[in-house]
């Protein structure tokens, strides 16, 4: 194990979804940045991430009137976060901020939606948030929103609205890369079938190793693919196994990904979740009531956990370029590509 955590930290090592800001929101403005520096930046830093994306998650009691603003609330914890750390993480906005901060030793953070009721139907609210730094975006979490249907709502069989038709052409001009984690499979088809640029899966695994609805076929794995996009392996327990809880499981996940569209777009997405779940637990049972979530895989419980990845990839005897490419080059490639370029498509 001791070589592959060698090999983990001296690699790139790319997460495409953390909710870290849910914990840091919660705290008064002026001690916002300095949670993330005495609580997350270590584990961040024990895990080896050099590249993480921060999604905007809202918490049913926001939606949907309070959408907006709690959406609003959380892109500026976000810039506090950035003003309070500037010696270790920096809000990145291109691909150039990225390869900058990366070569400055310090952690590039990239702001992402992970639903967009805040947008409700007006979809030139994207222009607005993307002035604000937002350069990802998922159309929908687990439910309905304007845009788009989520994963729980596969047997409505819903595309996505003529509103979602209009924010897909609208994010592709800005450069606001498109998420189909969370996505309903009819949407997720629709949306592979309009996009014209490379789209990402920021935290699904794959449908053929642990059939969940939130997991994806092989069919839209290889869709993603070939329109350019990456996969992030997600980690929480639910959709890894229904029983097996290790870290050996999640490396099938990544194994099957990796066998049916190639290393080059498969990452990870790990969706480290414990430290919210156990925090709104204490604070607000009715905040997070969805016992499934509350279970992890062993050691893989936060950004810490992520050495046991490459160890567990390595001990398979994955070639070292390959397990380079998985931890964070598949991301970190394709974010210096298109992050943030406007235009139509190429």
């Amino acid at each position: 194990m001791t070589e592959g955590v060698a090999l983990h930290h001296d690699a790139v090592v790319a997460d495409a979804h953390n909710d870290l800001l849910m914990l840091c929101s919660r705290y008064p403005a002026d001690r916002q940045a300095g949670y993330f520096r005495r609580v997350w930046l270590p584990q961040l830093r024990a895990g080896g991430v050099d590249l993480q994306v921060l999604p905007v998650f809202l918490e049913p009691e926001f939606r949907p009137e309070g959408a907006l603003r709690q959406t609003l609330r959380m892109i500026e914890t976000a810039w506090r976060v950035e003003a309070g750390n500037r010696d270790a993480v920096r809000m990145c906005l291109t691909g150039d901020d990225i390869r900058e901060t990366l070569a400055d030793g310090r952690i590039a953070l990239v702001l992402a939606l992970e639903g967009c009721e805040a947008v409700g139907l007006d979809v030139g609210l994207f222009e607005t948030l993307h002035r604000l730094g937002v350069r990802m975006a998922s159309l929908t979490h687990f439910g309905r929103t304007m845009l788009a249907d989520g994963s729980a709502e596969d047997d409505t069989g819903g595309r996505l609205t003529s509103a979602g038709v209009d924010a897909v052409v609208v994010c592709e001009e800005l450069g606001i890369m498109l998420d189909v984690s969370h996505l309903g499979a009819t949407s997720t088809d629709h949306l592979l079938e309009l996009a014209t640029r490379p789209l990402v899966a920021s935290h699904s695994s794959a449908f053929a190793v642990r059939p969940h609805h939130r997991n994806l076929t092989d069919a839209r794995l290889r869709a993603i693919a070939d329109a350019g996009g990456v996969v992030g392996i997600n980690v929480l327990a639910q959709f890894v196994d229904e029983h097996e809880h290790t870290a050996a499981r999640v490396a099938d996940h990544i194994e099957h990904a990796a066998d049916v569209v190639g290393v080059a777009h498969v990452g990870l997405g790990p969706d480290f979740i414990k430290e919210v779940s156990d925090s709104l637990r204490r604070t607000d049972e009715r905040s997070w009531d969805d016992r499934t979530a509350r279970e992890f895989v062993l050691g893989l419980e936060g950004p810490a956990g992520l050495p046991r990845i490459t160890a567990e990839l390595h001990r398979r005897g994955w070639p070292e370029p390959d397990v380079r490419q998985v931890l964070g080059l598949s991301f970190h490639d394709l974010f210096l590509k298109e992050l943030g370029v406007p235009g139509a498509a190429r």
